[in-house]
């Protein structure tokens, strides 16, 4: 049975896609880049922002490119109020029942940990987590298992009674390493064959499904 449920942000529990290439064409064109189309957001997003900002950039990714398109960026998007950024329906209600069903709920997430805390004071402040992990420079980002292995030491949960519950290749492979099970969500932004990995215990079609996975896996 399981005791943790860990949870990915973006693309897992809120839909954040569209504020975020929204504040993205925003730097490009205030720095003289291309826009780009929210298919191209779909498939970079997963990684951390220097992995993100790295593959929009491509040829001229420097480090001095990558800084200076993440600071401008950052100041878009903190200052921008993300109105289209909110919870999946449904999303609220399965980790009411999980927390009332004495679930342990963290987030993992390759997201600010900042932003995610201001998400969640937002929507889902009545939602005791008990960790929230998300990247920081100082630290290994997503597939690396630290969020998850911190996680779980801070629970004092086994990785046999914890599942991971994500949307992407990212979260299956930060699973993996973390040695816990993973659930995948149908979603999210998950893109190519993902949905064909063999490592996840089941997908999950619909919100409602995570509570019969969780509680019978």
């Amino acid at each position: 049975m399981k005791k943790l449920c860990i949870f990915d942000f973006d693309g897992t529990m809120f839909d954040s896609l569209t504020d975020v290439a929204n504040c993205f064409n925003k730097t490009f064109e205030y720095l003289g880049y291309e826009q780009l189309d929210l298919d191209f957001f779909k498939e970079s997003l997963g990684g951390n922002v220097d992995e993100i900002i790295s593959l929009i950039l491509k040829d001229n990714n420097s480090p001095e490119n990558i800084e200076l398109v993440k600071n401008t960026y950052e100041k878009i998007y903190n200052n921008d109020f993300k109105k289209n950024t909110k919870l999946y329906d449904g999303i609220l209600e399965v980790l009411e029942q999980l927390q009332n069903e004495d679930y342990i709920l963290a987030i993992n997430s390759n997201r600010n940990p900042k932003s995610i805390k201001e998400f969640v004071n937002r929507y889902a402040s009545d939602i005791n987590f008990i960790d929230i992990q998300g990247h920081v420079h100082t630290n290994p980002s997503k597939p690396d298992p630290y969020g998850v292995n911190t996680i779980m030491s801070k629970a004092n949960v086994s990785n046999e009674k914890t599942i991971y519950i994500g949307d992407s290749l990212t979260d299956i492979k930060t699973a993996k390493n973390a040695n816990v099970d993973c659930l995948l969500v149908r979603w999210g932004y998950g893109v190519g064959d993902v949905y064909e990995n063999e490592y996840p215990i089941a997908i999950a079609e619909n919100t409602e499904d995570i509570i019969d996975i969780v509680k019978n896996c």
